[in-house]
């Protein structure tokens, strides 16, 4: 991956958006997170312009709209393909993990539990 300076949160759970930013904000105190709790929102969003991430982080078990029909969506469009996409979800099932890689996510984080956990995991992301 590169220097991403632009990040968006796609997750409902306010709970996991507070810990992803608290562990973000450990790795990098020079990245812009903007979070969002619904994946249609955020596709209007990006298709209009009004959000310009480097790399977006994905979770897929969300009402309305879920991750994996954002991720088909996101694939498909000319101006967002290129947008790198890391599924964080609960789910470790390794066909979910392999599925949304061939739908074209770049990688997989299965949510730990604890913050210090995920801040390792982002250090080797950004």
């Amino acid at each position: 991956m590169g220097a991403f300076r632009n990040i968006l949160l796609i997750d409902d759970d306010e709970d996991d958006q507070e810990i992803f930013l608290a562990a973000l904000r450990h790795v990098s105190a020079s990245v812009s997170v903007i979070a969002e709790r619904n994946a249609g929102v955020a596709l209007d969003k990006l298709a209009a312009r009004l959000l310009a991430p480097d790399l977006i982080f994905l979770d897929l078990n969300m009402p309305g709209m879920n991750g994996q029909q954002f991720l088909s969506a996101i694939k498909k469009g000319i101006e967002l393909k290129d947008i790198p996409v890391i599924i964080y979800s609960t789910s470790s099932q390794s066909s979910m993990i392999i599925h949304t890689k061939e739908m074209g996510a770049a990688g997989y984080i299965t949510k730990p539990d604890t913050v210090d956990d995920l801040i390792e995991i982002l250090s080797t992301y950004l």
